[in-house]
Order: structure tokens, then sequence, then C-alpha cells
């Protein structure tokens, strides 16, 4: 359900008459990536932590990392929108791209920003959700807010001609909804009783020492993997505005697919946490087994459909058949991203449940600082397309080998 809202925002804004208003949105989105992704660890840590505290039978504790996290979230979200202004400022000023491009990208990040405080807090109420392994509820939080998503988008970037201006505003308004109705899923299972007794606890800086750890590490870990992805991007931008756009739609093919492998990673974070929480570690190897091979086939899957099938998927996305041929030059990059990737994203979910947050800091770090940056500065230097694929390739192998290596002292008891 969630990139279903990413991929009609390319359709709509792919088959507009002029191609900047796809590539601005693609340019704004690395700014958000940054300001959204930067706290991941809302949703990240807070699956890990309630997982280990339901495996240890403490429902306490669930409702308190709950609530601290969700308490966090509302003023980092208030922040956003306060220096909203000068964000902006900053991130296009950084960003490379025409004026043109740059002015459908500002209108998107406009309309988008709002929607910050919303966004931050259902990160924590997916976390919450994912760590109890209620994920019925959150197929719903994701039904409810990418149908309004997709029903906003027409309405206001096909029906009322408000191009990326559009698209932002969708997604604002459909993470409001969503927010909602996670508060509404959430009521039955708090009581007055149980909040007056954590009253204390919440800001209980002790409490808190763990949290706050954790989360430093997956802060770091998540600010390389955007960091990445923006310089891949920008890089993009830097080779012309129709190799740009033909890597933001092939991107948004690797994102489908990690979403798919990410409902693999959840269930794999949820159980590798209660797991770790009750002591039944003996589960952790037969977990791994299932988790590897079903994201592997899944991540091999995408990549061949689109490879054997290019034209009649990529027409779903754009109209613009100069940037439909140049997609099929790059096509087959597919193969080794999603494949190496595929296993990267199982293993991610699998440390996430473990909370062992400084094995992904140092997975992270070593797969961008060697996997990715040597080829990306050879691929801006020859400004060849091929190189700079080649060099996200080579993240995603980085990625899974050095997470792989940490794997035989997790299932040893």
């Amino acid at each position: 359900m969630v990139p279903l809202a990413g991929l009609l925002d390319v359709m709509f804004l792919g088959h507009l008459t002029e191609i900047r208003h796809l590539a601005g949105v693609a340019l704004a989105t690395i700014l958000f990536n940054y300001i959204y992704w930067t706290f991941g660890f809302l949703r990240m840590s807070t699956t890990g932590m309630v997982a280990q505290a339901l495996g240890r039978k403490d429902n306490q504790s669930v409702l308190l990392i709950g609530l601290q996290h969700g308490i966090l979230a509302l003023i980092l979200g208030c922040f956003i929108l306060i220096l909203q202004q000068p964000l902006q400022l900053l991130g296009f000023a950084i960003l490379s791209a025409t004026p043109e491009v740059k002015k459908s990208g500002i209108e998107f990040y406009n309309a988008l920003v709002w929607g910050a405080p919303a966004t931050l807090i259902n990160f924590v109420l997916i976390g919450w959700f994912l760590g109890q392994a209620k994920s019925s509820k959150v197929l719903l939080l994701s039904a409810v807010s990418n149908c309004a998503n997709v029903l906003l988008d027409y309405l206001f970037i096909v029906k009322f001609g408000w191009e990326s201006r559009g698209a932002g505003l969708a997604t604002a308004i459909s993470q409001y909804l969503m927010l909602i109705i996670g508060l509404v899923l959430c009521y039955p299972e708090i009581s007055w009783l149980h909040l007056q007794a954590l009253k204390r606890k919440v800001f209980d800086l002790s409490a808190l020492k763990s949290a706050l750890m954790l989360n430093g590490e997956i802060i770091l870990r998540t600010f390389a993997l955007i960091s990445t992805m923006a310089i891949f991007t920008n890089l993009s931008s830097m080779l012309g505005t129709q190799i740009l756009a033909a890597n933001t739609v092939l991107m948004q093919v690797v994102g489908l697919t990690a979403y798919f492998i990410d409902g693999l990673a959840f269930a794999t974070e949820s159980l590798a946490g209660i797991y770790q929480g009750s002591g039944n570690k003996s589960y952790l190897k037969q977990l791994l087994q299932i988790s590897l091979i079903s994201s592997l086939i899944i991540g091999l899957t995408f990549a061949a459909v689109f490879i054997l099938a290019p034209q009649p998927l990529f027409k779903l996305l754009t109209n613009h058949n100069e940037i439909i041929l140049t997609l099929y030059s790059y096509v087959p990059w597919l193969l080794p991203v999603l494949g190496f990737g595929s296993i990267a994203y199982a293993l991610d979910g699998y440390f996430l449940g473990l909370t062992q947050g400084y094995i992904l800091r140092q997975a992270m770090l070593t797969a961008t600082a060697i996997g990715f940056i040597p080829l990306a500065i050879t691929a801006w230097y020859f400004r060849n397309s091929h190189l700079l694929w080649l060099s996200m390739a080579s993240f995603m192998a980085a990625r899974t080998i050095t997470l792989a290596l940490r794997l035989p002292k997790t299932v040893t008891k």
C-alpha cells in the first residue's frame, strides 16, 4: 500500500506536459528524506523495544515506550514547521537542478511540509503496532493514508491542475487522516489508570537513557542511508533532467520492491524482538532462513518482471518516449540492486528487532564510505549514469556483506 501513492504521484506527474514537475518532486524528495527519515528511529526503535517488552510480558513498558516516542515525535514535528523556511532555503541551495525544476520542487515542499507533525507521530504509531505484531492495524492505517493520497492526487493534480503543489498537499492531508485513525485504534488499548501510573516515568531521564542510545545509533545509520540516496539523485540531476527523470522512475521500482520486502522485514523485526525478549533464541535461525529466502525471491522477481517487460510497465509511469528509451539502457541494473538489496532489507529488520543499533550503524557507514562513495565520485568524474548505478549496486552488496558477517553471534545460545 505504501509505495502505491508514490507510484501514482509519478504516474500523474509523469503524464503532465512538462516533465519538470516530476523532476522537481524527485529533487524535493531528497530534502524530505533528510527531514523525515533522520527521525526514522521513531518507527524503528519503537518496534524493537516494544517487541522485546512484549516478549518479557512487560505491558507497562509497551505503553511507556509508545508515549515517550509519541511526545518526542510531536515536539520534532513542531520544530520542523517552525524551521520550514530556513530548511527550504538551505536544501534547495545545495541541490543541483535548473530553475524550472527547482520551482516545481519548492511548490511540492511548501505543501508537504505542513504534514510533518502527523508524519512523525504516524512513525511511532506504526512502530508501536508492529512491535505488538498487530500488522492488521498497520495495514488499515496504510490503506486509509494511501487511498486518500491517491484520490487527492487525482483531484489536485488532474482535476485542479495544481501539479507538484497538488502532490505535496495530497500527501500532507492523507497523513493527518492516518493519524486520526491511528489514535482511534489506540484508544481501546489505553485506560486513564494506565496513563496515571506512567505519568512520572514518561519524562524520567533514566528510563529514556537506553532509548536515546539506540536512537542515536539509528539516526547515524539513517543519515548515511539517505545521504547515499541524496547523492545518487543529485548526481542524476547533474547528468541532466532526462537522466534524473529516468533514474527517478527506476528508483520508484526499487522503492516499490523495498516496501514489499519491508512487509517481511517488519514481521522479522517484531518476531526477532519477541524471541529475544522471551529468551527463545533457538527460533532466530529459522526466522532468518525464512526471511532471507522469501525476501530474495521477491527482489529477484520484481527485477525480472521489469527487465523482461519494460515497455508496458514504464508506459504506466510516463508517456515521454525519450524517458522510456533512456530507461531501457539502465533497467538491467535492477537485478544486482534488488538482489543484494532484498537481503540487506531483511537483515536490517532482523537487527532492528534485536535493537542492535551499533551493528546497523557500522554496516551502513561502511557501505556508504567504501561501497558507494568511490564509485559515485568516478561516475561524476566521467559523467556516466551506468557507473552511478554500479555505485548503487556496490552499496547494496556492501550492506549485505557487512551485516551478514555479524549474524553468527546472534543465533548462538
